[in-house]
C-alpha cells in the first residue's frame, strides 16, 4: 500500500485505519469497562399543575448505575457511556395533610470525545439519547390520581475528570452534566382524563420538545477514591425540571447525596491471558 494511499484513508477514516494497524500488529488494545452503583438519598420539590396547584416538598431516594467503555473505534480518543437511574419521591403540602408520590425510571446512551489538555485532566464533549417514564400520584384526588409522564430526548453531554492524591491515596474527581436539547414528551390536555384517553381521544398528547416549554438539567459530582481494585464512591446528584405546555406546569427538583461502589472490569481468555505488550486504554482518562 503506498504511501499516499494511507494518507487519504488516515484523513477520511482515521477510525478504519487504526483497526487496521491493530490488526496488524495482531494486538488490539484492551478496553475495561469502568462501572459504578450507588444509592442517593436527598430532598425533592414537586408541583404539577394537572394534580394541584400546590407545591409539595419532601424526600427523595434513588438507585444509580454509570457505565463507561472507550469505543473500539479510536479508543483514545472516544468513549461511551450508558446511564440508568430509578428514584422515589415522597412529598408533603404546606398543610401536611396531603402527600404526593413521584417514580421515574430513566435510561441514556451517549459518546463523547476526549481531550486532554494537562496531565491529570481528562475533558470530554458529545451527545446522548434518552428515555424518561413515570408518574406523579396525589392520594387527595378523585378523577384524577395521577399524572404520567414520558420523554424520549437528544442531549448535550460531557464531564470532567481529574486524577489526583489526597495523601498516598489515588482519588479520581469527575464531573457530569447532561442537558436535553429536543426530543418529544407526554402530556394531557389541562383538566383531560385518561379514561378519556383510552376512550380514543388521542389529539394533542405527544409535544416537540425544546427549552421554551421543556427544560431539563441533569449534574453528577463524584469522587472515587481507590483503595484496591473496587473504590468507594461519594457523590452529589441534582436534577432540574421544567415543563409547561396545555396549561400544565410541572416542575421536579431533586438534591441528593450518593453513595455507592465503582470499579474497572475486564474480560480476558483464560486460555490467552494478557500479553505483557498489550496496551490498555482506560474509559474516562
Amino acid at each position: 500500500m503506498s504511501r499516499l494511499t494511507i494518507l487519504l484513508l488516515t484523513l477520511l477514516f482515521p477510525a478504519v485505519v487504526l483497526t487496521a494497524r491493530d490488526t496488524d500488529s495482531g494486538e488490539k488494545p484492551l478496553r475495561p469497562v469502568f462501572a459504578a452503583y450507588t444509592v442517593e438519598y436527598g430532598t425533592s420539590h414537586l408541583a404539577d399543575t394537572y394534580l394541584t396547584p400546590l407545591k409539595y416538598d419532601g424526600w427523595h431516594t434513588g438507585l444509580d448505575y454509570v457505565r463507561y467503555q472507550a469505543m473500539g473505534f479510536s479508543p483514545d480518543r472516544w468513549t461511551m457511556s450508558l446511564h440508568g437511574n430509578l428514584s422515589v419521591d415522597r412529598t408533603d403540602n404546606p398543610a401536611r395533610n396531603a402527600t404526593m408520590w413521584s417514580a421515574m425510571l430513566s435510561l441514556e446512551w451517549g459518546m463523547m470525545h476526549r481531550w486532554r489538555p494537562v496531565k491529570g485532566l481528562t475533558l470530554a464533549l458529545g451527545g446522548s439519547t434518552g428515555i424518561e417514564a413515570g408518574a406523579l400520584y396525589s392520594s387527595r384526588n378523585g378523577n384524577n390520581p395521577a399524572s404520567a409522564k414520558g420523554a424520549w430526548t437528544v442531549n448535550l453531554t460531557g464531564y470532567a475528570a481529574f486524577r489526583c492524591s489526597v495523601g498516598r491515596l489515588p482519588v479520581t474527581l469527575m464531573y457530569r452534566p447532561t442537558l436535553p436539547v429536543t426530543g418529544i414528551f407526554f402530556a394531557p390536555d389541562y383538566g383531560e382524563l385518561y379514561y378519556e384517553i383510552y376512550l380514543g381521544d388521542h389529539d394533542g398528547l405527544v409535544h416537540a420538545a425544546w427549552w421554551g416549554n421543556r427544560f431539563e438539567l441533569d449534574n453528577l459530582l463524584t469522587a472515587d477514591l481507590h483503595f484496591g481494585s473496587t473504590s468507594l464512591r461519594l457523590g452529589y446528584s441534582g436534577k432540574i425540571y421544567s415543563s409547561e405546555v396545555n396549561h400544565i406546569v410541572t416542575h421536579r427538583f431533586t438534591h441528593a447525596l450518593s453513595i455507592g461502589v465503582s470499579g474497572e472490569w475486564l474480560s480476558v481468555n483464560p486460555r490467552k491471558g494478557i500479553s505483557s505488550t498489550a496496551r490498555i486504554i482506560n474509559a474516562i482518562y
